[in-house]
């Protein structure tokens, strides 16, 4: 596809932390929004957000920036974009491990990383009766993967497409599975966010289908 056969605009925003690789994770992608029809934009620097021009001209903002702080006008840029119309997408503690001391933050993306009380284990994904039905991830069977189960708190405003049950062992405080939502979606405004728990580093974003999971949640949520 040429550039100018190209009619919407896609911003990776990466950095921060650098065990979650965010160049590599999210050059996994990068050909895949190129292929599907956008200009991707890359930046290292979350000073993008607070470009008022580049942020009202995107589709969509793929994000991997593990921990950090954002500043209050970077975090309005972003705000103001998604609730404009633009879409949102990210995995992992990319998205939910990311700017903690900045609440509105996770109260946009309707939920925040607590922990991943038992390290790399094997767990299950299972698709929720909305994750059967919602274009991204209709379709997609149940699954295993060893990688990090991540306790995540979930509001109820957002749309759960898969869980997973994290099953307490010897010495945990808790004395039933929590059943933990791994792929929501959500409204905000005028725009579609799209989060999953999954993707840990790129051998985890190979393992089908959760590279697929991840690119029908961007083209969801891309305006």
């Amino acid at each position: 596809m040429t550039a100018a056969a190209r009619s919407r605009r896609a911003l990776v925003v990466r950095g921060g932390w650098e065990g979650h690789t965010p160049e590599a994770s999210t050059d996994e992608f990068t050909g895949f929004l190129a292929d599907a029809g956008f200009e991707v934009i890359v930046e290292d620097s979350l000073e993008a957000y607070a470009d008022a021009e580049l942020m009202g001209s995107l589709a969509l903002i793929v994000q991997s920036w593990t921990q950090g702080d954002i500043l209050l006008d970077e975090f309005r840029g972003l705000r103001d974009a998604i609730t404009s119309g633009v879409g949102f997408a990210g995995w992992h503690g990319g998205v939910l491990d990311a700017f903690r001391q900045t609440v509105e933050y996770s109260q946009m993306l309707g939920g925040v990383f607590t922990a991943h009380p038992h390290g790399m284990v094997p767990y299950r994904v299972e698709l929720t009766d909305a994750g059967r039905a919602h274009p991204a991830t209709s379709g997609l069977a149940d699954f295993e993967l060893v990688s990090e189960q991540y306790w995540v708190l979930c509001d109820s405003l957002s749309t759960v497409l898969a869980t997973t049950d994290i099953v307490p062992r010897h010495g945990d405080p808790w004395h039933e599975p929590y059943r933990a939502p791994v792929a929501w979606a959500r409204q905000w405004g005028g725009g579609r966010i799209f989060i999953t728990t999954l993707g840990h580093g790129v051998d985890d974003l190979r393992h089908q289908p959760v590279p697929e999971l991840i690119t029908r949640g961007m083209l969801w949520a891309a305006r």
